[in-house]
Parts: C-alpha cells; sequence; structure tokens
C-alpha cells in the first residue's frame, strides 16, 4: 500500500486535538501518558482503549529510547523495558493502525528527534495520518530546526508539533512558540526531569500566574510532577488541563498491564493522598488545642515529602518553613 499524498492529508475536519479544546473550553481536561511497549509489547492497543472507556481526554504514547534525557526514572525504566520486548517505532505504528476506527480522542506521540529522524519526518508524518494520530511531542526538538525543517512537513500533513516550555523559557520565546504552533502548549511544571512531586511550591505557583497573565492563544495543558490532587487540581487551576505520565506508568507497570486496574488505581490513590494530608492536618488542630505546646505526630508513608499548612496558636514562636526528617514540609505562620 502507497502512502497517502499530500493532497490527500488535507481534509475538511478538524484536528482531534484542536477540536478536544475548542469544545471543552469550561470544562478541565486530563490527559495520560504510557509507554508503549510497556510493560507488555502487545498491550498498547489494549491501554488506548481502556483509557477511552475511563474517559481520558487526550493519550499521550510514549516512543521509547534509549537515552530519554527528559525522563525521570520510571519513564526511563519504562523505555528500557519497552526496548527488551522489542518495541520500535514502526512496530507502535502497526498496533495504532489496528485500532484507528476505534480511537476517538487525540492520540499524541511522544518520543525523540534521534528516533523520528531515522525514520524520517516525512514518512512520520504520513504514518501519523495512516494510524489516527494528530500530534507530536519532541523534548529536544531545537525550536529553528522545527521552523525550518518539520513545520512544512508537519503543517502539509495536518500534524500538530507541540512544544513545551519551562520557567526558564524567556517571554520573547514563549510569544514565538505560540505564534508559529497550534494545538496546545505543553506547560513543563519546572526544569527538571518527568517524575512524582507531592505538591508545587509558591516559585511553581508564581510561574503559572505569570503565564496565565501573559493571554496567550494557545491553551496549555501542565505536565511534569503530577501526581497527588494537589498537583492535578492546582494545573488544572491553571491551565486548560493537565498530564499524568509518571504515576500512570508506575501504576500501569505494578498491574502487569492491566488498564482498567491501574486507571482505578490512578483514581484511588489520588484521592487516598488527599484523604491523608486533611487527616494529618486534623491531627495538628487538634494537638494544638488540646496540648498548647509542639509535639509529635505520627507521618503516614503516603505523605512523605508533602507540604501540610500550619498555623501556630499565639504565643508560639513562628514555624516558618521546616523540613521533618520524614520529608514533611510544615508552612508554619502565627
Amino acid at each position: 500500500m502507497s502512502p497517502p499524498s499530500a493532497s490527500n492529508t488535507k481534509t475538511n475536519t478538524m484536528n482531534k486535538i484542536n477540536r478536544l479544546f475548542s469544545e471543552n473550553r469550561e470544562r478541565k481536561l486530563l490527559s495520560l501518558y504510557f509507554c508503549a511497549g510497556c510493560p507488555t509489547l502487545e498491550g498498547t492497543g489494549d491501554v488506548i482503549m481502556s483509557m477511552q472507556r475511563h474517559g481520558i481526554d487526550m493519550i499521550e504514547v510514549g516512543i521509547p529510547f534509549s537515552d530519554p534525557m527528559a525522563d525521570g526514572p520510571v519513564i526511563q525504566q519504562a523505555a528500557t523495558t519497552a526496548l527488551h520486548n522489542g518495541m520500535t517505532l514502526s512496530r507502535l505504528f502497526s498496533q495504532l493502525r489496528e485500532i484507528k476506527e476505534d480511537v476517538e480522542v487525540p492520540l499524541v506521540l511522544m518520543g525523540y528527534l534521534n528516533v523520528i529522524m531515522q525514520y524520517g519526518i516525512e514518512r512520520f508524518c504520513q504514518s501519523c495520518v495512516e494510524c489516527g494520530v494528530s500530534g507530536a511531542i519532541i523534548p529536544d526538538l531545537p525550536f529553528r530546526d522545527y521552523m525550518e525543517d518539520i513545520k512544512p512537513i508537519a503543517d502539509k500533513y495536518d500534524i500538530r508539533i507541540i512544544m513545551l516550555i519551562t520557567p526558564e523559557t524567556s517571554e520573547e520565546r514563549i510569544r514565538f512558540i505560540d505564534q508559529h504552533t497550534d494545538g496546545f502548549i505543553y506547560m513543563v511544571s519546572s526544569a527538571s526531569v518527568t517524575g512524582a512531586q507531592r505538591s508545587f511550591d509558591e516559585a511553581k505557583q508564581e510561574y503559572f500566574q505569570r503565564i496565565n497573565s501573559m493571554k496567550l492563544t494557545n491553551p496549555r495543558m501542565i505536565g511534569f510532577g503530577i501526581s497527588n490532587k494537589q498537583t492535578l487540581e492546582s494545573s488544572q487551576q491553571n491551565a486548560a488541563g493537565a498530564i499524568i505520565g509518571s504515576k500512570f506508568v508506575q501504576l500501569l507497570s505494578e498491574s502487569g498491564g492491566d488498564a482498567d486496574k491501574a486507571l482505578d488505581n490512578v483514581e484511588k490513590d489520588i484521592e487516598k493522598r488527599r484523604a491523608s494530608l486533611l487527616e494529618l492536618q486534623e491531627q495538628l488542630k487538634a494537638q494544638q488545642e488540646s496540648l498548647g505546646t509542639p509535639g509529635m505526630v505520627s507521618l503516614p508513608g503516603s505523605l512523605v515529602g508533602s507540604t501540610v499548612s500550619v498555623t501556630t496558636p499565639t504565643g508560639w514562636p513562628a514555624l516558618g518553613e521546616v523540613s521533618s526528617p520524614y520529608g514533611l514540609r510544615w508552612n508554619g505562620s502565627d
């Protein structure tokens, strides 16, 4: 079968990514990431269809690579497992082609430039069209190369190339990205690799507010570090939605590839951590009222590294922000 010609790839239908944001301006969106080929080689289609059944708005499918520089240990291990299982970009496209007619949500491939260049940029875009993929995220793609080499081809096939911004990205660069891209902007929560975070500190909140004040044309999705209800709600309050990656990859591996179980556990884990935080805050409040002096409060293991707000009674010294031996951060004030 010959690949579709460029003239045949343009249709009157809106790209699924654009349609998603156009039709859901008042609803906060949720996107999930998983690495194709992990934990099982042939599970890609099942994971995608399970996500769609669970109401996930957009799905990011990771292309495994041997040197994923933007990824933390969870996704690095997933990529290693996928490569050992035999996953390749060609095999991934073959799997996506089998479920194309059943997939209604936008699919976005996330992978590194080396793999895509070896496959061939135009061939990559052609395969995306054949397999129902709406866009791609290439973390190590230089913006100049995007403008000169990638964008003309991607535009020809109506494939959205999603660019990333970080707290260190200048306002000039952000506005340039906003002007020359379409779909959405991937707003990295921090200048670090992927991985779960317990909370978003004041610096990240200021970053979110700064980007909000820029009134960009493209919608934004916040990713990197979404692992509990606190980070999920903060992301959804400051953007069009949130992207969960490492957390779902971990739970999918723990479930042996049972995506339905992993998705149920994502929701349960987020709610459990929220309930544990509220319970600990109540313990602290009760301690302050009954003892009037500082004491010991047991810390659930699931809260290590979390942030809890504490107001000290009149007469106590201000706590400031103190890190406990367990990694809990205490925000105290008079």
